[in-house]
Parts: C-alpha cells; structure tokens; sequence
C-alpha cells in the first residue's frame, strides 16, 4: 500500500496556507485521499528552474507547471533581470506556443512581470521560439519568455528563460536566476496586477520583420526561381510552425507547398500523432502519406514551438527515408560552406558551431572549407553563447546539434526551423538544378569525408525513483566505466563534469572513443525523466549502392555496443 511521502506532505501543506484558490486546496485534500502516488510526485519537490527554464508535467504540486509556479518563477527572473539594470525601466518579451495553458501562462507571466515596472511586449497570437529569440534584440529587451515545452509530450509545458543577447540563459544568469527564483516560496512575493496596463501586443506584421531576415539567408535564389515548383510537404504538428513556415518557403519563392491540413490547425492535445518529437518517426506518418500521394520532393516537419525540424527525402528506389539531425546538420554545413565559398565568402575568420555528441562529419567538413568549427555541450544556448562571446571577431555561419536543431547566421539566438526548412528546401532546389537531389548529395558527402552513423538510445525513469535511478547509471559508468568494448581498447575517456580536462563548462557527460574512432557518449536529458546514450560509428562508403549494406553493419555495432554495456 502506498504511504505518504514526508516532503510531499511538508510541501502539500506549505501550499494550502498560501494564499491560493479555494478550488486548488480541495483538489489537493482529494489528491492526498484518493490518489497517494499522484500526490508523492506532484509535490515530493519544488519543480525546478533549471539553467534553460521550467519544464514539467501541467496540474497542482509544487511539481507542476500551474499558473502559482509560473508566477513565482517569473517573480524571481525580474528580481534579478532589474538587480542587473538598476536606474532604468527593464522591458521583456513574452511569446508561446499551441499548448495547452500556453496562453494563460503567458498572460500570467506579462502581469507580473508588468506589475514589477517592466515594459513588456506581449505576442497576441501564439509565435515560435526563433521569433521570440529575434523579438528580444530587435526591440531592445533585457530578457523574453518562451512559454513552451517544446517538443514533450501533451502533459508537459514549460518556460523558456532569455537574456537580453537573444540566447537562454548561461552561467553566470542562470544560476544566479535559480537562486533568485528560489527565494520566491509564496505567492503572496509576488506582485501582479489585473489590468494590461505596460503590455503592449506584438501583431502579424512583426512576423515580416523577423521574415526579411530570413529572406536574407538564400544563396541560390537562380535554382529557386528555376525550382519553384519542387513539390515540398510541411507538417507542423499542431504547433506553430504553421502559421509561419508555409509563408516563408513561399517569401522564399517556393509555389508548390502543401501543408498536411489535419496537422495545421493548432492544437495542444496533437490529436493526430502519438508525440509532438518529430525525432520520431511515427509522428512524421500522416506527412509521409500525404508525400507519397503527391510524389513530393521532400517532407518536412517542425515540433510545436518550431525551433527543430525534420526531413524527409526519397533514395534511388523511390523509398522515403528520414534523416536523422546529424544527416541535416551535415547537409546544411556543406551547402552553407560550398556556397560561401564559391561566393568568395571565406577569409579564415568564419566558423560554425556543434556540440560534443553531434556527428564528427561535421567537424571533417568544417576543416575541408578551411572554417573552424567549435564544439560545444549539448544544449543550443551553448551555441548561442558561442556566438556572443565571438561577437565582432568572428563570422558565424551555421552552427547545429543531433537534436534536430540549426541556426543559420545569428539574428536569432536559438534554434531555428523557420529559416532552416527555407534552406533545406533550397538546397533541393540548387541539387535539381545540378541534376540531383538531396539525396546524391548525401551520397557524395559520405564518399568524400566517409560514412558516418549515429544511433540515439534513451532510457526512460519516471517520478522519483525514476530520478534516482537515472542518477545510478550514471554513477555506475562514471566509477566503473569499461576499458574494452567489442575487443577495442577505449582510447579516450572525457568526463565533463572536469571542467579543467575539457575547457567547457562541467556538465554531467561521459564520452568515450574506441581505437575506429567509435563514439560512444551519455548524458540525462535536461528537459525529460530519461538518460540518452548516443553512439557514433565511421567507415569508408565505395558507392551508394553500398549505403544501405554500411548501415546495417553500423547498426549491428551499435547493438553489440549496447549488448556489452548491458543497456
């Protein structure tokens, strides 16, 4: 039989002496009588704003996204946002996605913030995360909210934290904002007001502000106006991207998209799809039926808050296969830095950016354009920060993680699907007009930097045993971790949480290299109950046909991997 956790009960009880509604202190007596595990883990801890933010399962508890944590933790983020611009009016940027309580949350977070003197910029409709990201330097703000939680699924949402470069918060800001936010233990800390007064609503033709940079990024206009036509397919799942992506591609010069309309509408229940996480594939099914009725050339599909993307290409068998994020990053790199170079573009002071568990095909492509690629933890505001601290010495082209994330030039400061689809579609557009598709140029980048395959595998513990177990594993391979797999010695062992070994910032990671050049990391996700282990395997592809049999070893690898690391 289930007991009532200590702290949960401590924790319940702090609650029903605030000053909260009638309605939520029944709900949380009832909980506590009716349903104990329910009630462990909606309030054995306070949910915890971590460096990129909140994110959690929606409902009443201190672990919970609900509109009483939403104002604590906004509380907290001015005290420091004002802290650090004493003498002068503060003013943020607030935006959110399709899901549901977005809306609320977001007009939560614009009161509170407003009842403390911030001028706030309010979007009146839901908008993605790059347009958030822009929003914050283009009007000039000291920090933006994104209300999202990106790409979980349905029961989740969040909140994303900005500084005023456009980019999530990094260290310093962001533990110094958790300490702040964690000062805030009451609402009654926290000031709010009922009227909109400060709040000024941000409308359809901001979009074409943040649009006109987007248009900038094309390096093919003459292979667009040669392949307007190329029959492109879009899912948004539901989520933002479609009321934004599908204007872009045809700003860009595309005529033939063609959105799946039972995905278009916003919704936060994403009716039609088992998960929101385009890294799936079974999120991409209705897009894939649609592209198969229309023979498109290529299908591509963004997450709620449309900051990831996915792509989906046909082989020479007329087969529909989805890239996984290394493949796109990869693809997006070389077109970026074959068309900056043939455009005279590269002088040695340009670079992109990728992250430690991102395919080491990037890296190979980097040093054949003679542009330096910097590797970062995982995590986009890594890049972001990147950016920033090369700000006026260096030209940032690309840079991207495995997570199915780009950002092209740096108007924004996180990933960004908007621009990345423009790019992707023109890519297929400038491989047409060279007589190819994306695919041969897939083809030709693995004969010319070597076949590389990458494999996810994501372990899920929920609540909080799940918590702590995810900890043990970690624990284990930290202590004990392994001298030999598959009869190959470990030639390299990287723990990121010695800052001093890597040059970065510590972070819970453990990489491991085989004498092939076999990469095998590890790390919990930042943003779910799971632990993900990511494996890395190179070799030599002679010819496409040979593509599909090199996967097949590369993946039988991986499992033996696995096998041996009992996973």
């Amino acid at each position: 039989m289930a007991t009532i956790d200590p702290a949960a009960l401590a924790n319940a009880q702090k609650w029903l002496l605030m000053h909260i509604d009638s309605e939520t202190k029944a709900y949380i007596e009832k909980l506590k009588a009716d349903n104990i595990d329910e009630f462990n883990d909606s309030f054995y801890q306070s949910l915890e704003f971590g460096t990129g933010g909140l994110r959690g399962v929606m409902g009443i508890g201190t672990n919970r996204m609900n509109k009483y944590n939403v104002a604590m933790a906004t509380q907290g983020f001015a005290n420091y946002i004002q802290a650090n611009n004493a003498g002068k009016q503060c003013k943020v940027v607030i935006s959110f996605d399709c899901r549901n309580h977005s809306r609320e949350f977001a007009d939560i977070t614009a009161k509170v913030f407003a009842a403390n003197g911030f001028k706030v910029y309010l979007f009146a409709s839901l908008r993605p995360t790059p347009v958030l990201s822009f929003a914050v330097r283009e009007l000039g703000c000291d920090g933006g909210v994104m209300v999202t939680a990106s790409h979980n699924p349905k029961e989740y949402n969040g909140y994303k934290a900005y500084w005023s470069d456009g980019g999530q918060l990094v260290a310093p800001h962001d533990t110094n904002v958790i300490a702040e936010v964690n000062k805030i233990t009451d609402i009654s800390q926290v000031k709010t007001q009922q009227t909109n007064d400060n709040i000024t609503l941000l409308h359809e033709d901001f979009d074409d502000i943040y649009l006109r940079h987007v248009m900038a990024l094309s390096l093919s206009p003459q292979a667009i106006q040669q392949h307007h036509d190329l029959k492109i397919v879009y899912t948004p799942l539901h989520g933002t991207g479609g009321q934004i992506i599908p204007k872009a591609l045809r700003m860009f010069g595309f005529t033939n998209v063609n959105p799946v309309p039972e995905q278009l509408e916003p919704d936060g229940n994403f009716p039609t799809t088992a998960s929101p996480n385009p890294e799936e594939h079974s999120a991409l099914d209705l897009g894939l039926k649609m592209a198969m009725k229309l023979d498109a050339d290529i299908l591509l599909a963004t997450d709620p808050d449309a900051d990831r993307e996915a792509l989906a290409i046909k082989d020479h068998n007329n087969q529909w296969i989805l890239l996984n994020g290394n493949q796109t990053a990869s693809l997006i790199t070389f077109y970026l830095l074959s068309q900056w170079q043939k455009q005279g573009k590269i002088n040695g002071k340009q670079y992109i950016v990728s992250t430690v568990v991102s395919s080491e095909l990037i890296k190979r492509i980097a040093a054949d354009f003679k542009v330096k690629c910097y590797e970062v933890l995982t995590g986009f505001k890594f890049i972001a920060d990147k950016i920033h601290s090369l700000e006026g010495k260096e030209e940032y082209i690309g840079g991207g993680e495995e997570s199915y994330g780009y950002l092209i030039s740096d108007f924004v400061r996180d990933k960004d699907s908007v621009s990345a689809c423009c790019i992707i579609a023109e890519i297929a557009a400038w491989a047409a007009s060279n007589g190819k598709t994306i695919y041969d140029i897939l083809i030709e980048i693995y004969q010319n930097y070597g076949f590389f395959h990458e494999s996810l595998l994501s372990i899920v513990r929920k609540g909080k045993s799940g918590q702590e177990e995810i900890a043990s594993i970690m624990r284990k391979f930290r202590e004990n971790p392994p001298t030999h797999l598959l009869g190959q010695r470990i030639v390299k062992s990287v723990d990121y949480l010695n800052s001093s070994a890597t040059g970065l910032p510590v972070s819970n990671v453990l990489q491991w290299f085989l004498e092939d050049g076999t990469k095998i990391s590890m790390r919990p996700s930042g943003t779910e109950p799971k632990v993900k282990f990511y494996f890395g395997v190179a070799s030599v592809l002679s010819d496409a046909q040979s593509l599909h049999c090199e996967e097949q070893k590369a993946e039988s690898k991986i499992q033996d991997i696995q096998k041996e690391l009992s996973l």
